[in-house]
């Protein structure tokens, strides 16, 4: 088996809050280069399996590729939306005993200019996880409004600025067309009247266009809908996120199922009778600084953890 290029975040933290047991079911829903596909690995027995997911084509052709032998390991392309789905096909509902997600977009994507993610190296504008299908960055930017292009921006990448760069889009657009990152970061940049210390003026804008462009937020809403269904009494949800917006989506959602946000308003139980779906399990986890110190990436990790009462 084929050493994974990158280390993902929070490795060893991942692995150990799944709480593996050697003949448990486990589900990594954002493969990436199988860092902690081979760590699950590692602690399961003959009888135990993993399922793993990811949108990217190039990273199931590694999965394949790497763990063709492992008759414990299956991949499926796709969102980790489809897990009550990919779930329910092999009989797993209320059977799974863990589920690790780590969200955003992975090292080999921001790291292949092709891919069109950084603005740290010049490409193509695409910045779909799965390069095959759907419209590019570029596409969408051609044609969104002033409007739309800003409500992204502002929503998804929290940008400050979000209607001057917003224009400042739709004004180049008219000029030439933008179909590269370099492109867009120049634009960005000459449109932000304020540059935050060690961080890149187009940020903020990289990161809501992606996040917009892959339906990520759509995407992991879908996921957290359907964990309590599918993960056994006991299993373990753990959730690697880079981005504000995600981290709150897992906190509001860990927190709603310890006190029952489902239940209908009104109803007359006693907070006795309230029992909770799932707990957290200890508090966000961030990475050493020892870890950021060598991948600079791991600064803005949380990961946070929870597991099925019953």
């Amino acid at each position: 088996m084929t050493e994974p290029a990158h280390r993902p975040v929070l490795l060893s933290e991942a692995v150990a809050a799944l709480n593996i047991i050697k003949d448990g079911i486990y589900v990594d829903g954002t493969f990436g280069r199988g860092g902690h596909a081979s760590a699950v690995l590692t602690q399961l027995g003959p009888g135990g399996r993993l399922l793993a997911m990811d949108k990217d084509p190039e990273a199931v052709r590694v999965a394949r590729r790497n763990f063709a032998d492992d008759d414990r390991f299956a991949i499926e392309q796709g969102s980790f939306a489809l897990l009550r789905y990919l779930a329910a096909d092999r009989g797993w509902l209320g059977k799974v005993n863990g589920v690790l997600l780590d969200l955003g977009v992975s090292s080999p994507q921001l790291d292949d200019a092709q891919r069109g993610f950084s603005f740290q190296h010049d490409g193509p504008l695409d910045m779909r996880m799965d390069n095959s299908a759907g419209q590019t960055a570029a596409h969408w930017l051609a044609r969104a409004s002033a409007g739309e292009i800003a409500e992204v921006l502002k929503h998804y990448g929290e940008e400050r600025y979000a209607k001057r760069i917003a224009r400042a889009i739709v004004e180049a657009r008219q000029q030439a067309p933008i179909q590269t990152t370099a492109q867009l970061a120049q634009i960005v940049a000459a449109a932000n009247p304020a540059w935050e210390q060690d961080k890149h003026p187009a940020t903020r804008s990289f990161q809501a266009i992606r996040i917009f462009i892959n339906r990520e937020l759509d995407d992991l809403q879908t996921c957290l809908q359907a964990v309590y269904e599918v993960l056994a009494p006991g299993g373990r949800l753990a959730i690697i996120s880079f981005h504000s917006l995600e981290d709150r989506m897992v906190k509001d959602f860990i927190r709603g199922q310890q006190r029952r946000d489902d239940i209908p308003l009104g109803l007359p139980v006693t907070h006795d009778q309230i029992k909770p779906r799932m707990r957290a399990v200890g508090k966000a986890i961030h990475a050493s600084a020892a870890e950021v110190a060598v991948n600079v990436r791991a600064r803005s990790a949380v990961l946070r953890v929870a597991e099925k009462v019953a």
